[in-house]
């Protein structure tokens, strides 16, 4: 039995199943989901470490009806396979979304980037693989894990990444739904049941564990704290009120490093700001879209 997520198993029932298709690009076999008219404006959604396109459920086809919404499971995640080596690092994610962007012949308009899809929304750009294109970034994961202890959290996660029993033991005690509800609410979110479930079903998967872990532990966000000033795409940050998993005060550092950027608040959402209110999420979205129309 396969440690990654099935499509004909673990995607029975998968969100907006009808806009999902599968593309090679490069080395990797993608799950994408595709909505909206085709002769739109494309927009690109990137989801955050641990998630796959079910966080989008909610947001998507509301966007959809403006936009042709592209919305890939990230290297690692949900039925996305897993790349060699050290694909999972930050610049590695971002060149193999370039390509896969490459491989659908598309060129976005708007990126929307969630925790640590926001890292590889401003990667890209920094990369010249967006052009202009804006981001909106949502509670972005955009400075390296605090404190002391830093080196070793990101050494635990790559022992675990390396180790293929602490991925399936985690997977194991995933099981419990339980466990996802406090792992959910412990972002200072509260989802619906249905999102819970998602949830739960990629992370019993010891694939879907272990390539979480090794973005974790394969990430280095200095070099791109050092590069944002130098970001020329306009740059919005919204952040939940409520976000116990990025605190908003990075949000504000951001802000303050990147000329113009711009910083919406939600009041009493948490870091799965999109997932709890989706309709508010989409209403910022679309203000910035006319803002950078006008």
């Amino acid at each position: 039995m396969s440690s990654a997520p099935q499509w004909d198993v673990e995607g029975r029932g998968w969100p907006h199943r009808s806009a999902s298709r599968f593309v090679t690009a490069g080395d990797l076999r993608w799950h994408v989901q595709i909505m909206g008219p085709e002769t739109a404006p494309v927009l690109l959604l990137l989801h955050g470490a641990g998630a796959a396109t079910h966080s989008w459920r909610g947001l998507m086809p509301i966007l959809a009806e403006r936009y042709r919404v592209v919305a890939p499971d990230l290297p690692g995640h949900g039925f996305t396979a897993t790349p060699a080596g050290n694909g999972l690092s930050l610049p590695a994610m971002a060149r193999r979304t370039g390509g896969l962007l490459e491989a659908l012949g598309l060129q976005p308009a708007f990126v929307v980037g969630h925790s640590a899809g926001a890292a590889v929304a401003i990667r890209m750009s920094l990369d010249g693989r967006l052009g202009a294109a804006p981001i909106v970034a949502i509670n972005g994961a955009l400075q390296p894990f605090g404190g002391a202890a830093a080196p070793l959290f990101q050494s635990v996660a790559l022992g675990l990444f390396a180790n293929p029993l602490a991925a399936r033991l985690f997977a194991a005690s995933a099981g419990d739904a339980r466990r996802i509800v406090r792992m959910i609410k412990g972002t200072g979110s509260t989802i619906e049941p249905e999102g819970i479930e998602l949830y739960a079903r990629l992370f019993r998967k010891p694939g879907h564990v272990a390539g979480t872990l090794g973005m974790m532990g394969n990430w280095d966000l200095r070099s791109l704290v050092r590069e944002i000033p130098r970001l020329r795409a306009a740059l919005t940050l919204v952040v939940g009120s409520q976000d116990q998993a990025v605190p908003p005060s990075v949000a504000a550092g951001v802000q303050s490093a990147v000329p113009g950027a711009r910083l919406v608040t939600l009041e009493g959402l948490g870091h799965l700001a999109h997932e709890e209110n989706p309709q508010a999420m989409a209403d910022v979205i679309m203000d910035v879209a006319d803002a950078a129309a006008r």
